[in-house]
């Protein structure tokens, strides 16, 4: 259905690639497709660490279509809590979704819950018309307010990257 490709800002080395499918049968195609395995071939030839993929399910899907383009930013956060923390942490998760697609500036605002046995960790994929937008967005009240409800939760520190679209 689409994909997302990023360079990490301050890290020029370093990519992300958000792939959303369809369904799982076109998601299996895709993954026992020789020009996937080509790919990731390839990359073994340019890259620093280990191919790391990380399969999710949508938890607070954006309806708007995908619309990363050059001079946007990009923010993939990954939200780690315990088992016994995971509803909450949905809870709280969508909410944020809901909210922060209202912020000025933003373009596209997903929350992604990792299958299981994981299913304790997720990734948010965030997407600002720019750099402004995107800080506006951390000092919104409700930003602030999910951030001190969420951090005695956190299994893992909480950690926020920046990439700009290729």
């Amino acid at each position: 259905m689409g994909t997302d490709f990023a360079q990490e800002i301050g890290r020029p080395s370093r990519y992300v690639i958000a792939e959303f499918w369809k369904d799982q049968a076109s998601f299996d195609a895709h993954e026992k497709a020789g020009h996937t395995a080509q790919f990731r071939s390839r990359l073994k030839a340019i890259h620093n660490s280990p191919y790391d993929q990380r399969v999710h399910q949508g938890l607070a899907v954006d309806p708007r279509p995908l619309a990363a383009s050059r001079g946007t930013v990009s923010v993939v956060t990954h939200v780690d809590v315990p088992p016994q923390s995971k509803n909450e942490t949905e809870v709280l998760l969508k909410r944020l979704a809901e909210e922060s697609r209202k912020d000025d500036g933003n373009v596209r605002y997903d929350v992604f819950q990792q299958t299981a046995p994981r299913t304790n960790h997720f990734t948010v994929l965030a997407v600002w018309k720019d750099r402004n937008a995107f800080d506006a967005h951390e000092t919104k009240q409700h930003t602030r307010q999910f951030r001190e409800v969420l951090a005695p939760m956190l299994g893992a520190p909480y950690d926020d990257r920046l990439y700009t679209a290729q």
